[in-house]
């Protein structure tokens, strides 16, 4: 399978690059600017790249939504951005596509963070918040705050509308969104999902499991089946934290990967 050419963020070492460089993949309904602050908190002594993945941000759109396509993806990115080496953390769908890479690239990995998601098939689907994405009329929106009342009746917790909503753009040239949603909906079932082809593989390099206490996504039931594709794996919890960890608690999010990394070194 073709990997696409990723759209990326970067922010440079804030000293000597001393470190290997961190890639970053966002998760569902995400971009590279999720992980904007975070990626220049740990820009210490290390290049990180922060990428829009497919069907998603200024990424280029495709009709594949595997995950060992999502890997091929990411693959590239460490190849051509990072020197063919580096430590790659994604968060959720971002997680499995980085779970994935281990398991099918593992030349290029000095190590992988994996935030809030286990190699499962998880029962829930999202497209609800899709179809209702696809019902929004883009030709009479035309600002941002307007496509959010439209969508209050059918997405109508804040916080989520205001997620999705970072991906409306409204210009010049009308409304439109930075999300293929039509593949997302198309691909629903590969997103929930898992690749059973990888679960005959073992990725024998070091990886930490990240996830929030009060997360469903990942719980501590789950840590046996991280640990029998990836033998080597640690857990880190950070207590009360839901799903979108990083967002919820930031400075405990970076310090534990910090740590981490540092334990790399």
């Amino acid at each position: 399978m073709a990997a696409v050419s990723l759209a990326v963020l970067e922010h440079e070492s804030d000293g000597p690059e001393v470190h290997v460089p961190l890639v970053i993949a966002h998760g569902l309904f995400g971009s590279a600017r999720n992980f904007n602050t975070l990626g220049r908190k740990l820009a210490g002594g290390r290049r990180v790249v922060m990428v829009d993945m497919r069907n998603h941000g200024d990424s280029p759109w495709a009709g594949d939504t595997s995950y060992e396509a999502m890997a091929e993806d990411l693959a590239a990115v460490v190849r051509d951005r990072c020197g063919g080496h580096a430590v790659v953390l994604g968060h959720s769908m971002g997680g499995k596509a980085v779970m994935a890479l281990a398991l099918t690239r593992p030349e290029g990995l000095a190590g992988a963070i994996v935030a809030d998601i286990a190699p499962v098939r998880y029962t829930h689907s999202h497209l609800s918040i899709i179809h209702a994405m696809q019902a929004l009329p883009l030709d009479t929106v035309t600002r941002r705050s307007q496509g959010s009342e439209m969508l209050a009746g059918s997405i109508p917790d804040r916080s989520l509308r205001a997620f999705i909503l970072q991906n409306l753009v409204v210009d010049g040239e009308g409304a439109r969104w930075r999300l293929n949603v039509d593949a997302l909906e198309a691909g629903m079932g590969d997103l929930i999902g898992w690749p059973e082809a990888l679960d005959a593989a073992r990725f024998g390099g070091p990886l930490l499991a990240l996830y929030g206490g009060a997360s469903e996504y990942m719980t501590d039931l789950l840590r046996p089946r991280v640990r029998e594709l990836f033998p080597r794996a640690e857990f880190s919890v950070l207590p009360g934290a839901g799903h979108w960890l990083h967002a919820e608690q930031p400075d405990a999010f970076v310090g534990a990967v910090a740590d981490w990394l540092a334990t790399l070194d």
